[in-house]
């Protein structure tokens, strides 16, 4: 299942991020992946999740982030939950991008029994009613 935080800059996102994470930790019965642009929540995530810095593998982009998400699946069958952190600035397509990138990632979610929270900094209103109906919101 594909869910999606959403919500404008400063209305306390990525401290419900961190939170769904830590949760996710203590009831996982396998690994908790936390994908962030630049390295601001290693001291917020329980140390038991594994944390990426997207910045050191040059990830840029809806297809380079998709392409990555798809081999920590591949790597690892094990990962129960995948959280991103600060989607728009991983993918500066932002909202135009957004459709097809949700759709590719709900099937992969599908196919791999993983749950993927995207954090999506946009008002609500401005998410296409599209991307409301594969999608969940938190």
């Amino acid at each position: 299942m594909v869910k999606l935080l959403i919500g404008k800059k400063g209305t306390g996102k990525t401290k419900k991020l961190i939170a769904l994470a830590n949760e996710a930790v203590a009831v996982s019965t396998g690994n908790v992946v936390v994908i962030e642009k630049g390295s601001k929540l290693t001291y917020d995530v329980t140390h038991k999740a594994r944390l990426i810095d997207t910045e050191q593998y040059t990830i840029y982009g809806y297809d380079m982030l998709y392409g990555f998400i798809s081999g920590i699946c591949a790597g690892n069958y094990d990962v129960t939950d995948i959280l991103v952190d600060s989607t728009f600035k991983i993918a500066p397509e932002a909202i135009a991008g957004l459709e097809s990138f949700t759709k590719k990632l709900q099937d992969l979610s599908e196919t791999t029994s993983t749950n993927i929270t995207l954090l999506i900094s946009a008002d609500s209103a401005d998410i296409p009613d599209s991307i409301n109906a594969v999608c969940e919101q938190v």
